[in-house]
C-alpha cells in the first residue's frame, strides 16, 4: 500500500512548472489512487459484437473464489452525429471513437477509475484505504465504445456538416454488445448469489436502461442495482425538461426496438419510468441512485443542446428541478435508495464513485454552523456542520448491499466541500489526472 510522500505532494502541489499533462498525470496516479488495480484479466470478443467505428467489441472478466459479481458498464459521454460521435466534439462526445485496445484494462480509465472495481476506496496520503463490499468479486468489465449508454440498436450514417470529411457510419450497437456479454457471463458465473450492476455517467444510464436484461440472463439469487450520475429523468410531457434528449436519442439509436422488449411497467412514452419498472419487476432487489446535486457535466448533456437559456446556472436549475421530481419518483418504492450529496471540485461535481471516495460523503442535516464557539473548532475556514450522520460513500455501499438496507440521504445545498482544505489541496490533482 502506498501512501507517499505528503512533502512530494505538496511540492506538486505549489510547483509552477508543473501542468495537466505528462509530467503531473504519472506523478500523482500513485499517490492518489494507490497504483489501481492489477487484476488478471480475461478478454472476451463474441461475434456480432462491435464498437462504434465497427472494430470488434471486447470486453473483460476477473474470476475469483467469490460467489458474488459485480458487472461495470463503463461511462464516457454520448454521441448523436457527426461531431460526438468521430470525436470531434472532445468532453461533450463519445468515448474510444476508435475502438479498444487489446491492453484497454491496463490503460488509465479501466485501471483506475472505480474503486468499486479495484474493491477499495484508495485514499489518500495520510488516509487510509478502505476495503470496500466488492472486494473479491469477480468482474465483467463492460467498456464503452458505441456512444449509446450500452443500449443502442442502430447503424447510422453521420454527415460532417462542414463538409470537411466523409461521412461517417457508426455502429450503435450497445444492445447487441449488452446482451452477448450478459449471456456469455451466465455461462462463467452460473450461480451467482449477489450481482451488483452499476455504471458510472453513460454507464450509470447503462445501469438503469439494461438492468432487466443483464438481470434476467445471468438469475442471481439477489440482484443490485446502483447507477452513478446517469439518471433517466421523467418526460413523459413534449414540454418536460429532458424529453427533447430522449426523443434524440430514441431516434439515434433506435431506442424502441430495445425497450418494446421489456414488460409493460415500462411507458415508452416515459423512459423515465424505467425506475418504476425494475423496482415493481424485481420487489426483492435492492436499487439505489448516486450522484451530485451539481453535477456540471452529464447536466450538459441533458439540456445544452436542447435548452434556452443554456449558460451554467440555468444548466443546473434545470438538473435540480428534474432531480426532485426523480426523488419523489423514488420514494414510492420501497426497494429504492437515493444517495445525493450537493458538491465536490472533482469532475464538475460528476460520478460519486470514481477515482476516490473524498467528498462522496453526505449528510441529510449539513447547516451552517449555528453557534459561535463552532467556528473555534478545525478546521476554522469550514462554515459548515453535519448536524446529523456524516455518511462516507463507503458507509453507505456496505449498509445498502451487506446489510439490505433502504438508504435516502438528500443533501442540501452546502458549500462544507469547498471548504474542506483537504479536497482544496487535493481536488487539483485529482482534476489534472481526470484530464479536467
Amino acid at each position: 500500500m502506498k501512501r507517499l510522500l505528503v512533502p512530494g505532494l505538496l511540492a506538486l502541489m505549489l510547483s509552477p512548472g508543473v501542468s495537466r499533462g505528462e509530467v503531473l498525470l504519472p506523478a500523482i496516479i500513485d499517490i492518489l489512487v494507490d497504483g489501481g488495480n492489477n487484476y488478471t484479466w480475461q478478454k472476451v470478443e463474441l461475434p456480432g459484437t462491435q464498437c462504434g467505428n465497427g472494430s470488434q467489441y471486447k470486453f473483460f472478466i476477473r474470476k475469483t473464489s467469490s460467489p458474488n459479481l459485480l458487472f461495470l458498464f463503463e461511462g464516457g459521454g454520448a454521441c448523436w452525429d457527426y461531431d460526438t460521435c468521430s470525436g470531434r466534439a472532445g468532453v461533450l462526445g463519445a468515448a474510444n471513437p476508435n475502438g479498444l485496445t487489446d491492453d484497454y484494462m491496463q490503460q488509465f480509465t479501466a485501471k483506475y477509475v472505480s474503486p468499486i472495481v479495484n474493491g477499495a476506496d484508495p485514499g489518500l496520503p495520510l488516509r487510509s484505504k478502505t476495503d470496500l463490499v466488492t472486494k473479491d468479486w469477480n468482474i465483467v468489465y463492460m467498456p464503452y465504445c458505441t456512444g449509446d449508454v450500452h443500449v443502442g440498436n442502430n447503424v447510422v450514417t453521420y454527415v460532417d456538416q462542414t463538409g470537411a470529411n466523409p461521412p461517417l457510419t457508426w455502429h450503435h450497437n450497445g444492445y447487441g454488445n449488452t446482451l452477448a456479454a450478459a449471456n456469455y457471463a451466465k455461462t462463467q458465473f452460473p450461480s451467482v448469489q449477489k450481482m451488483l450492476v452499476t455504471g458510472f455517467s453513460a454507464g450509470g444510464a447503462a445501469t438503469s436502461s439494461a438492468f432487466y436484461f443483464v438481470r434476467k440472463a445471468i438469475n442471481p439469487a439477489r440482484g443490485y442495482l446502483l447507477n452513478d450520475s446517469g439518471p433517466i429523468f421523467l418526460a413523459p410531457n413534449v414540454n418536460d425538461l429532458s424529453r427533447a434528449l430522449h426523443d434524440k436519442i430514441r431516434q439515434s439509436w433506435n431506442l424502441n426496438s430495445v425497450f418494446a422488449l421489456l414488460p409493460a411497467s415500462f411507458d415508452q412514452n416515459n423512459f423515465g419510468s424505467i425506475n418504476r419498472m425494475v423496482a415493481t419487476e424485481f420487489p426483492n432487489d435492492q436499487l439505489a441512485y448516486t450522484g451530485y446535486s451539481r453535477d456540471y457535466n452529464y447536466s450538459r448533456f441533458s439540456y445544452e443542446r436542447f435548452k434556452t437559456p443554456n449558460d451554467e446556472a440555468a444548466i443546473l436549475n434545470y438538473w435540480k428541478q428534474d432531480q426532485d421530481r426523480l426523488v419523489q419518483e423514488l420514494n414510492l418504492y420501497n426497494n429504492f435508495s437515493y444517495f445525493i450529496p450537493y458538491h465536490r471540485p472533482i469532475n464538475d461535481s460528476h460520478c460519486s464513485t470514481v477515482i476516490t471516495f473524498i467528498g462522496s460523503h453526505a449528510c441529510q442535516q449539513m447547516e451552517k454552523k449555528r453557534y459561535w464557539w463552532e467556528y473555534l473548532e478545525f478546521p476554522w475556514s469550514q462554515t459548515y456542520k453535519c448536524y446529523s450522520e456524516f455518511v462516507p460513500m463507503e458507509t453507505f455501499l456496505a449498509r445498502w448491499i451487506n446489510e439490505n438496507q433502504r438508504v435516502r440521504i438528500y443533501e442540501p445545498a452546502n458549500n462544507y466541500n469547498n471548504e474542506d482544505p483537504g479536497m482544496s489541496a487535493v481536488a487539483g490533482l485529482i482534476n489534472g489526472a481526470l484530464g479536467e
